[in-house]
């Protein structure tokens, strides 16, 4: 690649308008029902050295890394509920911003590794002064437990390079299923945890409002 800066470039457009768009559907969903599916929206664009990595480990030539590799841009939801992940799978499939090409529900299906995320590969549209380009991107959907777990299995994978010793990815397999637990427990006292957060956020209101009044009567 003989340019970087200007080949990722259209990537960071397109991760920088995903998170806007992505964080205004958290806004108005939360809008409507005081508190939405989506805790928080990040993304990133991969770095030259990490797309050299996938480059040859998965054997994609030069020629093929725009067809072959799907998360040089990615964006990832967090939720609170595995609910919520599939309410918000259910939202992009009606958007007309983006067109979804495939979809990986490694919540019903997780990895051997115990990885449970819901992906989904979408091809979008960026407005270049060139004309406008054709991407491919990633969006994650996980849980705050299932991030935490993937952040630290990402952080020992490369320590270990990808090669686990057995007590390790035992271990791996093992938290998986407890952070999974802690979701399917949340799951069961879903409705007791949204009616608190919406009480929560109506006294926030109305203290606000107090406040307000107040200052407006000095």
């Amino acid at each position: 690649m003989d340019n970087w800066e200007e080949f990722l470039a259209p990537y960071a457009q397109a991760v920088s308008e995903l998170e806007l768009k992505l964080n205004s559907l958290k806004h108005q969903l939360s809008y409507a029902n005081n508190h939405g599916p989506i805790e928080f929206v990040t993304g990133r664009v991969k770095t030259r050295e990490s797309i050299l990595e996938k480059m040859h480990r998965r054997h994609i030539t030069k020629e093929n890394i725009v067809t072959d590799m799907e998360d040089i841009a990615a964006v990832r939801i967090m939720c609170e509920f595995v609910d919520d992940i599939y309410q918000i799978v259910s939202i992009l499939r009606k958007r007309h911003d983006m067109e979804i090409i495939e979809e990986r529900d490694y919540i019903a299906h997780k990895k051997p590794s115990g990885y449970r995320s819901y992906h989904i590969i979408i091809r979008y549209s960026v407005e270049l002064v060139s004309g406008t380009k054709f991407l491919k991107a990633e969006i994650q959907i996980r849980t705050l437990a299932m991030n935490f777990w993937a952040t630290i299995e990402h952080s020992l994978n490369y320590k270990y390079k990808g090669e686990f010793p057995p007590e390790i990815a035992m271990r791996l397999r093992k938290t998986a299923e407890a952070a999974f637990l802690l979701d399917t427990e949340m799951s069961n006292i879903h409705d007791d945890i949204k009616e608190a957060e919406k009480l929560f956020a109506q006294r926030k209101r109305g203290q606000i409002e107090h406040e307000r009044v107040e200052r407006e009567e000095k």
